[in-house]
């Protein structure tokens, strides 16, 4: 087995095994909806064998950067519909990335009104508003009674993904955003039922894979998780009991796939091989296992034939490489990305990429 292989993720034939990962790219227009150019950027790279989107968010109250979509909205809806429709006629498949970033935020994005997370704890970092980088600020504790309305924000967010032409969805369950806060003890320290134990940390990432899952059915639902990412004050007292604990869960429910960022290198330092959570994930999850972070064709491959892993999620290179499965097909050199221009840029940097037939001869 290899990337080139065909994969049959559960009754959705992919192609091959080469996944393009979800990216923000910060082009979203006026009321956060897809940019009329990403009906082109998704289809220029409709060869992969999936294409998951750009994070996009289930709510207003879910939003935290500038110019990132989301799939609450008519418009949204509409400019989505625009860009599944080109993917289709590419011949390629596509899932939304459903998102709530909970406390990464900051209060202009919310009129004045605070960002929400499990519990009131400081971050570090900084948010990046549409008056420049601003230092994140400490979130509120969401109310008990408030709990439902998200889990039906992400609901409403699956059922939107379904009129808008998606193949299925990934649940952003990574990278500190509000699932990972509920779940990881650095981030919760609630005393109800949705904090303390790992079950109860639990309980709201699963409430809305269970509220995804009634819209799209377990097959078509992935989840995404990042056991090593610190950033934005996150952290966890015993990663490998909660990770196995969710993995469990989302095994028993038979989801789709399971998303696993686990850094070999490229932009994020390595993880440690005795950290390594893959080779026991693999063993507790039984459908479908997408590895991502760092890989280039070389180690995609090797993850493939010895079966770590089903499917690759390549990043950074599908950004300056529309047509990645054919470089990899071929050993062509991959174009470098433009840095710059990953959050702004309009055109440049964005669908401006050329393709390799394009540059032979």
């Amino acid at each position: 087995m290899n990337l080139f292989d065909q994969y049959d993720l559960d009754g959705l034939e992919l192609p091959n095994r080469i996944v393009m990962a979800p990216m923000t790219r910060s082009r979203a227009v006026e009321g956060n909806v897809p940019n009329p150019l990403a009906a082109t950027y998704y289809q220029q790279r409709a060869s992969a064998g999936l294409l998951i989107t750009e994070a996009s968010q289930v709510s207003p109250q879910g939003v935290g950067y500038v110019r990132t979509p989301g799939i609450h909205s008519a418009a949204q809806v509409a400019g989505w519909k625009r860009v599944t429709d080109a993917v289709h006629q590419a011949g390629g498949r596509i899932y939304l990335q459903l998102w709530h970033v909970g406390r990464v935020s900051h209060p202009d994005f919310h009129g004045g009104e605070l960002p929400v997370a499990p519990s009131a704890l400081p971050v570090e970092g900084e948010a990046f508003t549409h008056e420049g980088r601003k230092k994140i600020v400490t979130p509120r504790a969401l109310r008990r009674d408030e709990i439902p309305g998200i889990v039906e924000q992400f609901e409403k967010g699956a059922e939107n993904a379904k009129a808008a032409g998606f193949d299925g969805v990934e649940l952003h369950g990574a990278n500190g955003y509000l699932l990972d806060q509920f779940l990881r003890d650095g981030s919760n320290q609630r005393t109800d039922e949705y904090g303390g134990s790992i079950a109860n940390r639990a309980r709201f990432p699963l409430e809305v894979t269970d509220a995804v899952i009634r819209v799209w059915g377990a097959a078509r639902v992935g989840y995404r998780i990042s056991p090593h990412m610190t950033m934005a004050s996150m952290s966890d007292s015993a990663p490998k009991e909660t990770f196995t604990y969710l993995t469990k869960e989302l095994n028993a429910r038979k989801l789709g796939y399971l998303h696993l960022m686990e850094p070999l290198g490229g932009l994020l330092p390595p993880a440690r091989a005795e950290d390594r959570l893959g080779p026991l994930l693999r063993t507790l999850f039984h459908q479908t296992l997408m590895v991502n972070g760092g890989y280039d064709a070389q180690t995609g491959n090797r993850v493939i034939e010895s079966r770590e892993a089903d499917l690759v999620a390549y990043g950074v290179p599908f950004v300056a490489n529309p047509d990645l499965p054919e470089r990899f097909r071929v050993h062509a050199p991959l174009s470098a990305p433009d840095f710059a221009t990953f959050y702004a840029g309009e055109d440049r940097g964005y669908v401006d990429y050329p393709p390799l037939s394009s540059q032979s001869g």
